[in-house]
């Protein structure tokens, strides 16, 4: 077993898709985001000026997935150690039960609209990182998305059903005025644009402008934030003045977890990051055979363990003030045993333990000096709320979704407070050594991606480009799995034997990730997602 043999012994009939480089490399779900993240490396930057550069770049070229209004999470490896970033924002003063019931609105949310919204916090979330630890000037980072904003670019293929599919989606919010900056930006002519159509998106190259020479001060504490709070005053929404002004991002303490020698970090909570860290302390008690990797029993065991992880932090997960207990309790050893012993022949409905009883873009960037970045943003279910900013690009996020609206549960909703959060960046190292950064955007597939995405090089021995090739499973609720278009009819069936309900999904459903591994001899090796647009690139 491992991820580091030499790539000839890798069981993959063909490694064309593997891209390799010695100075520096970033992978992006966009082609410009990629190469607008290694112009910064090779005008001397490093590896964090890189990823800063891809992801703001990912605002205009693949808004279908993320925005000005995002939230961002980072792990950055430099000089031998991994600090981590959480770029969330919690639920506006305003936002609170009792404001939701005088609406009628008491069970659940809705999918859309400023109910949704919490205080973004992608933008202070790159002001942090460049802060501590980038290199360029901070403007430099954002020439290529101006650039791309003013000037326009060629939509990719993906993106165009990216965009197909939110036209479609956000029909019904047409006429409503809160809506109706979110069409004039995106949807100028009144359609979805179209595969090889040019795109401008020019308010998005003013605020990029603004936000570049006030150093995303404007953003939180000036000009935009004044423009934002206008319009949710205007149109019922629920910021105050100070949301802004006091968020900042956070350095967060990675969490770790030992994987056959191997060490998989996640970020702690609020995001979902340790799901896929008790889902692999679950199944490193079970043996799998490197050539069994697409057997029956194999994926039985992983969507077993994926269940019991999901049962557990879907209802301990939050903001960790509001956790009754350590995250670290859900990954103790005698706690895991426990739950691996529920993993039987038949599929099981997952409930919680008692452990304290006792539309998203990833990407990656590494330079030759050593330094690596997983970073993802995300403004959650494609475009988010629906709610942008008239003239300024800025689409604001839907994550107040991951709140509960029940008082019972750690993750309720309250104003100030950070919801349960579904991007989670992921990084490997061994032996104190990095490794490197690997992720995998699309919602509640990312810890189920990440788990399938670790066993495929680590327990199975593929490359990276054919971890990411492999076909995918993801649990979708009780008994319910769904299955990528391609797997073998054989396996279905027997899954279903198993007492899984098995349906076939769309592959771009399953995830698009990236991942960049540096080899033994220093060089690196990067992979991108076959269900996306991306690119590696490298020099």
């Amino acid at each position: 077993m491992g991820l580091l043999n030499d790539p000839d012994s890798y069981p993959c009939p063909s490694r064309r898709g593997l891209i390799f480089g010695r100075h520096g490399m970033v992978c992006a779900s966009q082609p410009l985001a990629a190469q607008a993240g290694l112009r910064m490396l090779q005008a001397g930057g490093n590896a964090v000026d890189a990823a800063l550069a891809a992801a703001i770049c990912l605002t205009v070229v693949e808004p279908t997935s993320n925005g000005l209004g995002s939230d961002a999470f980072a792990l950055v490896w430099t000089k031998g150690k991994l600090y981590g970033l959480n770029g969330s924002g919690y639920a506006p003063s305003l936002l609170s039960l009792s404001a939701l019931a005088a609406k009628g609105i008491k069970d659940k949310l809705p999918q859309r609209g400023w109910e949704t919204v919490t205080v973004p916090g992608a933008p202070s979330a790159w002001q942090t990182l460049h802060r501590r630890f980038g290199r360029l000037p901070f403007a430099r980072l954002f020439e290529p998305a101006v650039d791309y904003a003013e000037g326009g670019y060629p939509l990719t293929p993906v993106i165009a059903a990216l965009y197909k599919k939110a036209w479609d989606t956000f029909a019904p919010y047409r006429g409503r005025e809160e809506f109706a900056p979110f069409f004039a930006t995106f949807f100028p002519q009144g359609r979805a644009p179209k595969t090889g159509e040019e795109v401008k998106l020019p308010f998005h190259g003013q605020t990029l402008r603004e936000l570049a020479a006030t150093y995303c001060e404007s953003y939180y504490r000036g000009p935009l934030a004044r423009a934002l709070l206008d319009f949710s005053r205007k149109t019922g929404g629920y910021l105050e003045e100070k949301d802004l002004a006091d968020y900042g991002a956070e350095w967060v303490e990675p969490l770790s977890l030992n994987y056959r020698g191997y060490d998989v970090w996640e970020l702690p909570p609020n995001g979902h990051g340790i799901t896929a860290l008790i889902a692999l302390a679950i199944l490193a008690g079970f043996d799998f055979d490197e050539k069994e990797r697409n057997s029956p029993l194999t994926w039985h065991r992983q969507i077993e363990a994926m269940k019991l992880a999901f049962a557990d932090t879907m209802f301990y997960v939050t903001d960790p003030r509001y956790m009754r207990g350590r995250a670290e309790a859900l990954l103790d050893p005698a706690y895991i045993k426990e739950r691996r012993s529920l993993i039987v022949e038949m599929a099981l409905s997952p409930a919680p333990g008692d452990p304290f009883g006792g539309g998203t873009v990833y990407l990656n960037a590494a330079d030759d000096e050593g330094n690596m970045v997983s970073f993802i943003q995300s403004n959650y279910m494609g475009f988010g709320s629906g709610i942008t900013v008239p003239g300024t690009g800025i689409a604001l996020n839907n994550r107040a979704l991951g709140f509960s609206m029940d008082p019972r549960r750690d993750g309720c909703l309250a104003p100030g407070k950070k919801p349960y959060h579904t991007i989670i960046p992921g990084f490997l190292s061994k032996d104190g050594a990095p490794v490197g950064p690997f992720g995998v955007m699309g919602g509640y597939m990312q810890p189920q991606g990440h788990v399938q995405v670790v066993m495929n090089m680590i327990d199975h021995g593929l490359n990276p480009q054919a971890a990411l090739d492999a076909l995918r499973w993801q649990w979708i609720g009780e008994k319910r799995v769904q299955v990528e278009p391609g797997t073998d009819r054989r396996l279905i069936e027997e899954l279903r034997r198993r007492g899984h309900e098995v349906t076939i999904g769309q592959s771009i459903d399953f995830g698009r990730g990236q991942i960049i591994l540096r080899l033994p001899n220093g060089l690196l090796c990067g992979a991108t997602e076959p269900r996306a647009d991306g690119a590696a690139a490298a020099w």
